[in-house]
């Protein structure tokens, strides 16, 4: 039975290698966008990318930190084939040698090198990693600059938008390619790339799969009654430097949150309670409910950083919406601007203090490590992001 070979040396200890291959979190780090794995003979192992791939098999034989060796049946298969992962140690790092055996059928050329082409390419960002803690797929994927909203058909009856179906944009980030493009709060984006975007998220990374920072797209809209057609260049992906000491990551971090809760503090000033828990519209948050998104958002970073130094990250199909139920409650349990302003505020310490309190062994482990700290190093994407939706809710109130 022939196979296809790919080998990669890695400066990291073997115990990471091979839970590379045998944990949900770290597998979704390297290889594919989601995955729920059973690590024991006939145990499940399910590997999801974007879109409609996936691998659905089971593990054969584990021998721990030596060898792992799996079933892989995609849904582009005709039958099943077997993977085997050895790992041992070599000049200080960690050897990886993965061999994917298939029929020896001439019928299985075409997906041989595939499989070749897909396992070395796969194996450089095992390596990225486990070295670094960046993912190459992230690394190199564009950005838009966007802050994607809720589309619901009342809002489009709102704003005039003949469709129900699109991706309405709460707002731009500064200086990138959406900006940069003309794209404006409650424009709805209909297509991208020559394909159609949907309400599902989903469709906008698919959208441009494939594409990297430069790379210049079409862009369809709604602004209003009006369908406009854009161009737009997708910005590279700045990639921050995350400090591989929390205390480091926590002084960091915290330098970003301070300047921005002092300005949120400032946008409140010369408003009332009342004012502040006034609805513009039925359907949309107040000031405050708005805060307290902001404090959600805080509250899923613990949640995360828990799941990951767990090892057990909660996975789903989507991204969900938000639930108003939940903005309301924060706020009823703290009804004033300034209850609320220190809720935020408390729970900015909260994920600062854990930050700072994260277990040693967690920090080797890069490949969470990094995610978690690259995410909580980006808090202007959310935390000002909301800043001019505040500003017009008060003003809309007053």
């Amino acid at each position: 039975m022939p196979s296809v070979t790919a080998e990669i040396q890695v400066n990291a200890p073997v115990k990471f290698a091979y839970r590379a291959f045998t944990n949900s979190t770290t597998l979704r780090e390297w290889l594919c966008d989601v995955a729920t794995v059973e690590p024991h003979p006939r145990g499940r192992m399910y590997l999801w990318w974007r879109g409609d791939f996936y691998s659905s098999g089971h593990y054969i034989e584990l021998e721990e930190n030596k060898k792992v060796v799996f079933q892989w049946y995609s849904n582009q298969d005709p039958e099943p084939t077997q993977v085997t992962i050895t790992v041992r140690e070599k000049g200080g790092g960690t050897h990886v040698k993965l061999e994917h055996s298939v029929p020896d059928d001439g019928s299985w050329m075409i997906a041989v090198t595939e499989f070749l082409k897909n396992w070395e390419d796969s194996l450089q960002n095992l390596k990225s990693v486990l070295e670094t803690g960046i993912d190459l797929r992230i690394a190199h994927r564009p950005m838009l600059g966007i802050l994607p909203g809720d589309f619901t058909p009342e809002q489009a009856a709102t704003l005039g938008v003949p469709i129900h179906e699109g991706l309405r944009l709460d707002g731009v980030v500064d200086g990138m390619g959406a900006q940069k493009a003309g794209l404006q709060r409650d424009d709805v984006i209909v297509e991208m790339a020559g394909k159609p975007i949907t309400n599902d998220f989903n469709t906008l990374p698919l959208a441009i799969a494939g594409k990297k920072g430069g790379d210049t797209v079409g862009v369809v809209i709604y602004r209003g009654a009006e369908k406009k057609t854009i161009s737009m260049q997708l910005s590279k992906r700045p990639m921050p430097e995350v400090p591989f000491d929390p205390k480091e990551l926590a002084k960091k971090a915290r330098e970003l949150f301070e300047p921005a809760l002092v300005d949120l503090k400032k946008v409140f000033e010369g408003y009332s309670d009342k004012q502040a828990m006034q609805r513009p519209d039925p359907k949309e948050w107040s000031a405050l409910e708005i805060v307290a998104h902001l404090i959600q958002g805080e509250r899923f970073n613990a949640i995360l950083l828990s799941s990951l130094i767990d090892g057990y990250e909660i996975t789903s199909d989507g991204f969900g919406t938000n639930v108003n139920a939940a903005a309301e409650a924060i706020v009823k349990a703290n009804p004033s601007i300034k209850l609320m302003l220190e809720a935020l505020h408390r729970s900015v310490e909260e994920i600062l203090a854990y930050t700072e309190l994260i277990p040693e062994d967690f920090v080797a482990n890069k490949g969470s490590y990094y995610r978690f700290g690259s995410n909580l190093l980006q808090p202007n994407f959310h935390l000002t992001a909301h800043t001019q939706q505040i500003k017009d809710a008060l003003a809309a109130a007053k």
